[in-house]
């Protein structure tokens, strides 16, 4: 992610808000000997992930004072690793007007499975010729706050709060777009 975030324009400015929901290990130290001052590192036991997934947006919305239209929301997950262009690459897109981006994941290693996982995995995840594809991910979802905020923002779901966030901004009439070029890879 600082890598990243080293990328952006000097005129935009990016906060990282980590949500540390429970951890056992060291989540909250190394976050915040990380991030130092250029973000935020936030302690629950929500033990639910679109709560824990609110609780980011809600701080990062606290900390930015400027209108929601100009505020961009990129949601990944701590086992991810996303590109140096990650964040270019949403708000180059954003600049279309575009107020919610699903991008895709990839998945570092299988090892931890039997070999027909990542087979099954390979053959089922559908990217279509155009590059567009009908996955949604919490780890890899970018919204526009004034969207974000008019569909009503992460649900407290155990699961599937990427699916129910991203239908919402459908029924509001938010344009998004669902596309192969905007990877991350994860755990």
């Amino acid at each position: 992610m600082q890598r990243a975030r080293r990328k952006l324009p000097p005129e935009i400015t990016s906060d990282v808000i980590v949500v540390d929901d429970g951890s056992s290990d060291q989540t909250r130290q190394i976050a915040e000997d990380i991030l130092k001052d250029e973000g935020a590192v936030v302690s629950a036991k929500e033990g639910v992930v679109g709560s824990a997934r609110s609780l980011a947006a809600r701080t990062a919305l606290s900390r930015y004072k400027g209108p929601a239209h100009l505020h961009w929301l990129a949601n990944t997950d701590a086992d991810c690793c996303v590109p140096e262009t990650w964040l270019l690459d949403q708000l180059a897109i954003a600049e279309t007007n575009v107020q919610a981006i699903a991008g895709v994941i990839s998945v570092d290693s299988f090892n931890e499975h039997q070999p027909e996982v990542a087979e099954r995995f390979s053959s089922s995840y559908l990217i279509h010729a155009d590059g567009t594809h009908p996955h949604v991910h919490g780890a890899n979802l970018g919204v526009r706050a004034d969207a974000y905020l008019r569909a009503g923002g992460w649900s407290s779901l155990p699961t599937a709060e990427d699916h129910d966030l991203w239908n919402r901004l459908h029924i509001t009439g938010s344009l998004r777009v669902s596309l192969g070029s905007v990877k991350v890879v994860t755990s």
